[in-house]
């Protein structure tokens, strides 16, 4: 199932003030991923699914590396990728997807402190945004016993459907065959690959795009 969105900027204060005008609701603080350079603000989508507003975090040095979901590069704010929550170990979906010639990234631990003292960590598999797929291939995540974000997020809009655009669909079906994901999302054939979500406000349907 979806675990979440990810709509990020190289300004966190910008996107999360779009985020509050678009849907009349204030993304929570999340937390910094220690080394990535990122911090993360939050947002329910409905059930246990949840929007990630992330952007780089002034407190932190200047990662060694870029920042993860090309933020060093966007110019605006954006839709830039969707998380799976795994149902089986990541280790296994990855090595299944390579031999179809699918690459998922490699499975790594991270971790980051909520603001109330509480260390959440968990484990990633993480795509090339450059791969065949660019960002209509989610990204994994296995929250293993931790407490999952939505948890602790009042509930004020809702999703209503993810639209992922790839030009090959053939490919993205077979991945998403592999992660468990095919009744997620409604895939199109499009030139590049693109990401919509349409979200229920209360007060009408809005989009979410890349």
């Amino acid at each position: 199932m979806i675990d979440h969105l990810v709509f990020a900027s190289n300004d966190l204060r910008t996107a999360s003030a779009h985020i509050a005008a678009l849907l009349g609701v204030t993304p929570q603080p999340g937390g910094s991923h220690v080394g990535r350079g990122t911090y993360n603000e939050l947002l329910a989508l409905g059930g246990a699914t949840y929007l990630e507003v992330i952007g780089p975090d002034p407190s932190q040095p200047r990662p060694d590396g870029p920042r993860p979901f090309g933020i060093d590069g966007l110019t605006g704010p954006a839709l830039v990728a969707w998380c799976v929550r795994s149902q089986r170990p990541l280790i296994d979906i990855v090595a299944e997807a390579r031999a179809a010639g699918i690459d998922f990234g490699d499975v790594a631990a991270m971790s980051r402190r909520r603001p109330d003292g509480v260390l959440l960590q968990w484990e990633l598999s993480y795509p090339q945004l450059d791969g065949p797929l660019g960002r209509a291939l989610p990204f994994m995540i296995d929250w293993g016993h931790a407490a999952h974000p939505s948890n602790t997020l009042p509930s004020a809009v809702r999703l209503i459907a993810l639209d992922v655009y790839t030009p090959d669909t053939l490919l993205l079906r077979t991945a998403l065959d592999i992660v468990g994901a095919t009744a997620d999302v409604e895939v199109h054939r499009a030139d590049r690959a693109e990401l919509r979500a349409r979200i229920d406000t209360g007060d009408g349907e809005v989009s979410l795009s890349s």
